[in-house]
């Protein structure tokens, strides 16, 4: 079986280029069955797709790079070869590495967060229970969250580590002297929102609320920080209102437009907000970021701030890289492993076939009446007489490059302690 991974992430395409290969949690599985069939013979495929990055993971009988392409640029109306600058491909033992540096949060922007290998297991998670993986990805996986596991406990790759939420706390400060004095709106009521909420209630804000499609979640996040919940419908009308704006949800097409925001800039007397869009596709139109009075940024833009942290894990980083290659190195050695399955499977038909012929002929010779003893010899010669047959012939190959080679391979089977 070949593994490979094609993909294109923050370091390789702008938000711009991303956001049109973001996959909607609730049509994944439909990507999925129309992945598996662009693919020729066997295949299992899995698709990853976060802010930040869009993976696919496919297993089959040999690579199939022209077919992967195709489809994910047809995803995102594309033509193959402007694509072709902002992907990477990797197969084998890259493809297995890939796989364990980004469950293990050394391929993320933020360096060492966990967040990933929740997405990656739930992406996983998804693939599984719609039937497109099979034995060779779900190994790659499940080693994935294995090795991720042993490096986040036997190193301190999440130390020092600067969130998104933690990130916008930051630029926030930089914009408003004191947060205490910011009325804060959070739109979405995920697990990104969940940790934004978290970092900014610590600074106590003059007062938190979340606009959420589901009235539960947002009643049940705004209570926990002593706030208060709007419609998500609400939202243009109520926008003037706030100082502080964190998005991030799962909508394909942008929540908050440009005539709203510069409504709320007038209501407002052109009193500054600061804005960010933590979700891909954005949920804040572009175009907000060239108004006067408006701080808008995207998770591309909070690279900077995150990064500043990461210089104190490099020590870390090395001994993540280590567990990581003997994970690869086990699971390359499983793979070959796996080449050999149906060779040991015909092996095994092989000597089952002798041994019920053997046993026919030991039932019939005992309702003759032979006596155990000589039906029981002749079992066993006949058993000894077919495994040795092909040994013995080969020992008498004509050629004598043959003969050395069997006599080698028969001291290994057979004769060696």
């Amino acid at each position: 079986m070949a593994v490979w991974t094609l993909g294109l992430n923050h370091r390789t395409a702008p938000i711009d280029l991303r956001e049109r290969f973001a996959f909607a949690s609730d049509h994944l599985v439909t990507s999925l069955q129309g992945l598996r069939r662009s693919l020729e013979t066997h295949k299992e495929v899995a698709i990853l797709s976060t802010c930040n990055r869009t993976e696919i993971y496919c297993a089959g009988e040999q690579v199939q790079w022209r077919q992967t392409l195709k489809w994910l640029a047809d995803i995102g109306e594309s033509q193959v070869d402007s694509l072709q600058s902002h992907i990477y491909r990797l197969e084998g033992d890259a493809s297995a590495r890939h796989a364990f540096r980004v469950a293990s949060g050394l391929d993320s922007m933020v360096l060492g967060e966990s967040q990933i290998l929740g997405q990656f297991k739930d992406a996983v998670r998804l693939a599984a229970d719609s039937g497109a993986l099979g034995t060779t990805l779900n190994q790659l996986f499940q080693r994935s969250f294995a090795v991720a596991k042993e490096v986040r406990t036997a190193t301190d790759i999440g130390a020092h580590s600067i969130s998104m939420a933690a990130a916008s706390v930051r630029l926030a400060s930089q914009i408003f002297e004191n947060i205490k004095d910011a009325h804060v709106l959070f739109v979405g009521a995920g697990e990104m929102i969940e940790l934004c909420v978290a970092h900014f209630a610590a600074k106590s804000p003059r007062s938190i609320t979340i606009a959420n499609r589901s009235a539960d979640k947002a009643d049940l996040l705004a209570a926990m920080h002593g706030g208060r919940s709007i419609a998500l419908a609400d939202l243009p009308a109520r926008l003037p209102e706030f100082d502080v704006v964190i998005s991030c949800t799962a909508s394909t097409l942008p929540l908050i437009g440009l005539g709203a925001v510069q409504r709320a800039l007038r209501a407002r007397k052109n009193r500054p907000m600061f804005m960010v869009d933590l979700a891909v596709p954005r949920d804040i139109e572009s175009e907000v970021k060239n108004l006067s009075g408006v701080y808008l940024y995207t998770v591309d833009d909070l690279k900077q701030v995150i990064q500043s942290g990461q210089s104190y894990r490099q020590e870390a980083v090395a001994e993540a890289e280590i567990i990581i290659d003997q994970g690869v190195h086990k699971f390359m050695a499983w793979l070959e492993q796996r080449s050999h399955v149906p060779l040991i499977q015909e092996l095994n038909l092989q000597a089952d076939a002798w041994r019920q012929t053997e046993l026919s002929r030991a039932r019939k010779r005992l309702e003759k009446g032979d006596s155990v003893d000589s039906v029981l010899e002749a079992l066993s010669m006949g058993l000894v007489k077919k495994m040795l047959n092909g040994p013995l012939r080969e020992l008498n190959h004509p050629s004598s490059d043959q003969r050395e080679k069997s006599l080698v391979a028969v001291k290994q089977f057979f004769l060696n302690d």
